[in-house]
């Protein structure tokens, strides 16, 4: 079924163009830290987090090891799988809610780091939805003509805005980056056509307190650390989450069968298993990959997108659905055909 209206065939031709991922990528920290050794600091247990959350590990960024430096590890990464060379990059958009600095981006460190020297560079900030509102906004760079290859990583430290004495925020994330590589291909306008079909973002700043870090440059000029209510940020994941996936099947008019793949936000198992089953989604479509590496934000995605394209599972011509939310709050999903 064709997507497009009735068009002149100079606007019909833009609305043709895709954003299809040519290159995935990733990257985390060489530190492990299990629920064992977490155990020795707060009063917590590998059961508790496990039942809880069903993490078992986090990497931890070494020190003097930046946002930047796992965001061009992962970058270079998704640049090797695409096979293609860094100075074809027109634009990259960086998602992180720990950059380097307050500023410059954190983005153009990485444009520096993979030696380039053309296009532009910047970031986005949306926490744990970071990624869908970068991979958003690359989209439609392509899509309106002035991009023709983008780099979209999302990349944090969180290590470094815990309160590891708080056993509700220290045990469920970690650090890591993640990456993709988009390049403008024609299609025909239909579901069939290979990229990224299409994109839905949402927030709702009545929230705000649910989930925050306690300081910022104008409010204490201080970093803070992350704070949240977690029942209630439970409570709203997974019901954001299930209509943000029903917005992007509706919008391409699809059924939960017809999809290869969900890549969720890997905040927790049990939001996950919650979506899953709000959906009538099998589990066993659902990639999780929180165990391995916790909640790293905004790099969560494009980090289990990685390793299930790296271990086989999505294949190109599969159909993937992509979601996330994060404090705000934010969240958005996105339709991919690989």
């Amino acid at each position: 079924m064709s997507l497009l209206p009735n068009l002149p065939p100079e606007l019909a031709k833009l609305m043709l163009r895709r954003s299809q991922i040519v290159g995935c990528g990733a990257y985390l920290p060489a530190r492990v830290v299990t629920n064992a050794e977490l155990a020795t600091r707060v009063d917590t247990s590998d059961e508790w987090i496990v039942e809880r959350s069903g993490i078992h590990q986090r990497h931890v960024a070494a020190e003097g090891e930046l946002t930047s430096d796992l965001a061009t590890a992962a970058a270079r990464s998704a640049i090797a799988h695409a096979g293609i060379d860094a100075e074809e990059i027109d634009l990259i958009v960086l998602a992180t809610a720990t950059p380097d600095r307050t500023f410059p981006a954190t983005a153009t460190r990485v444009q520096a780091a993979l030696g380039l020297h053309k296009g532009f560079a910047f970031d986005v900030q949306a926490v744990c939805s970071g990624f869908l509102y970068a991979l958003t906004v690359a989209d439609n760079f392509i899509r309106s003509g002035q991009v023709k290859t983008a780099l979209v990583i999302g990349a944090e430290t969180f290590s470094r805005i815990l309160d590891w004495n708080d056993r509700t925020t220290c045990v469920l994330f970690g650090d890591g980056a993640g990456a993709v590589v988009l390049r403008a291909v024609d299609g025909e306008g239909t579901t069939a056509d290979r990229g990224i079909l299409s994109t839905h973002l949402h927030s709702d700043g009545r929230h705000h307190d649910l989930l925050y870090v306690d300081g910022g440059a104008s409010s204490s000029s201080l970093v803070g650390h992350v704070r949240m209510e977690g029942r209630e940020v439970f409570r709203h994941a997974v019901v954001n989450l299930a209509a943000v996936v029903q917005e992007a099947l509706a919008a391409n008019n699809l059924t939960a069968a017809d999809i290869d793949w969900v890549v969720p936000h890997q905040a927790n198992r049990r939001i996950i298993e919650g979506t899953a089953r709000k959906l009538g989604f099998p589990m066993e479509r659902m990639v999780v990959t929180v165990g391995q590496h916790a909640n790293t934000s905004a790099a969560s995605v494009p980090l289990a997108l990685a390793q299930a394209v790296a271990d086989g599972r999505i294949r190109p011509g599969q159909l993937v659905l992509l979601e996330a939310m994060g404090g705000g709050f934010t969240w958005g999903s996105a339709l991919v055909r690989m």
